[in-house]
């Protein structure tokens, strides 16, 4: 069984207040909900069987309402979306990335290949060719993306790659880059993730970045990494929010 696990359950606190009442895959950007362009391309999947999107108690009920839209105006035979409710009413209460992922884990035992990802992220590449691959051998798959900007790279995960595009670690918001590639939240698991993701749970406090799992996991099993020249708008603050539907409708206008 394949399945795509979708993280929806933070609290945006750094976008009050824009977010205080409502989640953030859910505002618009460009006219459509930020989830909406991330959902286009994973019910486009081969042999993708169901899309497990985790909310947390707050926000529960707006994801409700947003899949049922999606159903109404999607009305074709793709993948089967499933909501899961973390029961967290707050951020001090909060489970974070990697614990949601050990939530829907628990519920789908049975799976047997996932990608996971974030609902605030409007990637620029396509995910197809990426997952293909990826169903072809029996590695666990990240994405590096370039960036030059050492300050936007202390912000974000930074990989340290060999030659092969094995993943050695991954530095979660380091003060010196050791390179210039970035992980954005985008994975591809094979089953026995769901092992070193218990241990690691069981072991270390920091459960919300998930790229502190990815460099645990890089340490247990080889982990390799998808380079690409292409680029991502991470909708993480409400500066980047605006460019995002700046940037978005731009480009809309500069299609024929």
């Amino acid at each position: 069984m394949n399945i795509a696990v979708v993280l929806c359950a933070g609290f945006a606190t750094r976008m009050h207040p824009l977010t205080k009442t409502f989640p953030k895959p859910l505002l618009e950007v460009a006219g459509r909900p930020v989830i909406d362009y991330l959902m286009d391309q994973l019910v486009e999947l081969p042999s993708l069987e169901s899309i497990y999107l985790v909310s947390n108690g707050r926000f529960y009920s707006h994801f409700v309402a947003w899949k049922q839209r999606w159903e109404a105006n999607h009305r074709s035979c793709g993948p089967a979306i499933l909501l899961l409710n973390d029961g967290a009413m707050d951020n001090d209460h909060r489970l974070g990335a990697s614990a949601d992922l050990q939530h829907v884990l628990k519920k789908v035992p049975e799976a047997k290949r996932f990608l996971v990802t974030a609902g605030d992220n409007i990637f620029r590449f396509g995910i197809r060719p990426i997952w293909e691959q990826f169903l072809e051998g029996s590695r666990h798959y990240i994405v590096a993306l370039p960036e030059t900007d050492r300050k936007k790279l202390s912000k974000t995960g930074v990989l340290e790659m060999a030659r092969d595009d094995r993943v050695n670690r991954l530095s979660e918001k380091p003060a010196h880059p050791p390179s210039e590639w970035f992980c954005p939240p985008l994975y591809f698991f094979q089953a026995t993730v769901s092992t070193h993701l218990n241990a690691f749970l069981k072991d270390h406090v920091n459960t919300d970045a998930p790229g502190y799992f990815i460099d645990f996991l890089c340490r247990k099993e080889p982990v390799y990494a998808f380079r690409m020249h292409a680029s991502r708008l991470d909708i993480g603050s409400i500066e980047t929010y605006w460019a995002a539907d700046r940037y978005l409708r731009s480009n809309q206008l500069k299609e024929p």
